[in-house]
């Protein structure tokens, strides 16, 4: 399988941007992920709006450089991976609270899950490119996904979980030993002679298995707004590149984001329905966008009136009593 096969990005673009993500790893660590501190909300939205700035600037190089038309997918797939980041903020958040990570060493363990959900993202979505290219029926399979997982996201409701019990890590102490003690941000620590994991690396563990859930709805998602595999794998790496620092600047209210995961179910149902129908209806790239971010806007302008409303009512009655 050769890039021109999947993709209309050239092999040294595929080299470039592999290689500048790699830097920007780097770049993020040593500026933003030095020592065990934690992580201040501002410095958190600068982070966070430079990893926006760059996706941003890119998808405007990329879409004068191949057409419009893919730089309308790229944009549209970052968006929809981006908004199924923020859904996927509020099960690190009850991971990070069932293990007992302390707010220093959070930034740690999110840097090298990004880092883990970057390599397995970048197998599956070539993996999905290849499966496309030699199998067009596996775009219904896609299809299919998004409109159950859709209706999965309209039925469920986010309940508290205890992640130490994740299948994962009852696997995991099975053949390693484990430890409930700490040495500041250390994955393994000494403990009787023997080498234990800690809880800092039960947390990483549980984060990057559930990533592999999360891309059974993302993949499928992206592959629906474009079939260009470098579209899909640069949208979607750019989008979860800010997620350490959007976990920092959300983590305080995105449960207060009530109506974000009924708009993603029906986002994850519009473009299934899309990807069914592609053999019959062809809905441009544009009108996916408008879609998407109509749905987005207002889910989050109505999560946010209704808790005003709620706050009111609260004061009001505080205020009788």
């Amino acid at each position: 399988m050769v890039a021109s096969e999947i993709s209309v990005a050239p092999t040294w673009l595929w080299i470039a941007f592999t290689v500048g993500i790699l830097l920007l790893l780097l770049i993020d660590l040593s500026l933003f992920g030095r020592g065990d501190h934690k992580v201040q909300t501002k410095v958190a939205l600068l982070e966070s709006g430079i990893w926006i700035a760059v996706a941003l600037l890119f998808n405007l190089w990329f879409a004068t450089s191949f057409g419009t038309e893919l730089g309308f997918e790229f944009l549209t797939g970052y968006l929809v991976e981006k908004s199924l980041s923020v859904d996927n903020l509020f099960v690190i958040l009850l991971i990070f609270s069932s293990f007992k990570i302390p707010d220093m060493y959070q930034h740690r363990v999110l840097f090298y899950g990004v880092l883990g959900a970057v390599v397995l993202r970048a197998v599956f979505i070539l993996l999905g490119a290849h499966l496309l290219n030699s199998f067009h029926w596996v775009l219904y399979i896609f299809g299919l996904i998004l409109v159950i997982t859709a209706i999965k996201f309209l039925r469920e409701a986010d309940e508290k979980i205890d992640a130490t019990e994740n299948w994962s890590i009852r696997l995991l102490k099975k053949f390693f030993p484990t430890t409930d003690k700490t040495n500041g941000s250390d994955f393994f620590v000494m403990d009787g002679g023997i080498k234990k994991a800690t809880p800092i690396f039960l947390a990483l563990v549980v984060i990057e298995m559930t990533d592999l859930v999360f891309a059974v709805d993302s993949i499928p998602a992206v592959f629906a707004v474009t079939q260009d595999a470098f579209v899909a794998f640069a949208s979607n790496i750019l989008a979860i590149l800010g997620l350490r620092a959007l976990y920092f600047v959300l983590a305080d209210w995105v449960a207060k984001l009530r109506y974000l995961k009924p708009g993603l179910a029906v986002i994850l149902g519009f473009i299934g329905v899309k990807m069914l129908l592609v053999d019959f209806i062809k809905i441009p790239s544009w009108i996916s966008l408008l879609v998407i971010f109509a749905v987005l806007l207002t889910a989050g302008l109505s999560s946010w009136y209704v808790a005003r409303v709620e706050l009111r009512k609260r004061d009001k009655t505080d205020f009788f009593i």
